[in-house]
């Protein structure tokens, strides 16, 4: 947690809103103002291009402010909430739900995610969400973390199989749109993507970095364009990583991943500073040139080639304790 709010400082100092964000007015943020937005595949819905994470939120420790944290996220305009079934054992679901009550909850697409491989586990996920949620309905429920070889296999095994708890809830009603998520390897999202299933979305690292290794941009976003599957970027900062190598700035990095073929961008934020700072990138945005993009990706070539920057891909240390026990990884 230390790194993560050492990154946050560092974003505000590089980018130019950061602080003067903080010292506007509120009323400077005015509700109608709203954010641009996006067709979410074929879904027929339109999300906000920013999205609030949900891990983020289960860090400001003390409730009430959270929910404030969460409603002025989407009275600035924010439509589109991540969170899942075990961020902070279930408290960032807890948050959400709080804060979507008098009326909130009409106002967001609202998507949450789980770590059933099996039937069984995923439906018991699915009522833990609803109910923490406080909502009848989940408009985008995903499996979380499809980062190990053998999870398309589980997800997708002929005797109860997690897929079949999607299809299940769907005919339910408990939930509207189905996708999955990953952060490891685009071989992986592909191998989930080769089943045959009408997957409605997938969220996966989108940055300046990943074009140069294992990348998802080059790999796995055409084929779900192709497809009209959602199409959610997270990582956009490499986990803060991109800002340590000193050739990207903030408002760089958020720019070129919205000048991609992508729906909405997830991100991580748990601060009133970070919040003004992306709202205001986010209304300003105008699509990065290509010859601006290939700049860029060529100012970082050197730095992105190995993953070093990118160790969600490269490494196990941003796998969740669920998936390791499941998959007997220490």
């Amino acid at each position: 947690m230390g790194e993560n709010r050492a990154t946050r400082r560092q974003f505000l100092k590089q980018s130019a809103f950061g602080i003067g964000a903080a010292a506007i007015g509120r009323s400077a943020w005015a509700a109608d103002e709203g954010l641009p937005q996006r067709p979410f595949g074929k879904t027929g819905v339109r999300v906000s291009i920013l999205g609030l994470g949900g891990f983020h939120i289960g860090t400001i420790r003390d409730d009430a402010e959270s929910i404030r944290f969460i409603r002025r996220a989407i009275d600035m305009g924010v439509t589109f909430l991540d969170n899942a079934w075990e961020y902070h054992n279930g408290r960032s679901e807890e948050l959400v739900g709080r804060a979507l009550q008098d009326g909130y909850r009409a106002k967001v697409f609202l998507m949450t995610k789980h770590h059933g491989r099996d039937k069984k586990t995923a439906m018991q996920h699915l009522e833990d969400s609803l109910r923490r949620l406080r909502t009848d309905v989940i408009d985008l429920w995903q499996f979380h973390e499809v980062v190990y070889e053998k999870d398309p296999e589980m997800i997708f095994a002929k005797d109860g199989g997690g897929i079949e708890a999607a299809v299940e809830a769907k005919r339910q009603g408990k939930v509207r749109f189905i996708g999955f998520t990953g952060h490891k390897d685009p071989a992986i999202h592909l191998e989930m993507l080769k089943h045959d299933y009408p997957w409605d979305a997938s969220q996966m690292p989108v940055n300046v970095l990943d074009a140069q290794f294992k990348s998802f941009q080059k790999n796995v976003l055409p084929v779900m364009r192709e497809r009209g599957i959602g199409a959610i970027a997270m990582k956009t900062m490499a986990s803060g990583y991109i800002l340590k190598t000193g050739q990207v700035k903030p408002e760089e990095a958020l720019r070129f991943v919205w000048s991609q073929p992508i729906d909405t961008i997830v991100s991580g934020m748990n601060s009133l500073e970070v919040l003004e700072a992306n709202v205001r990138l986010a209304r300003q945005y105008a699509p990065m040139p290509e010859a601006e993009q290939a700049a860029l990706l060529a100012r970082t070539k050197e730095v992105a080639a190995e993953g070093k920057f990118e160790p969600f891909k490269t490494t196990r240390n941003f796998d969740g304790a669920i998936g390791r026990r499941l998959h007997g990884v220490s």
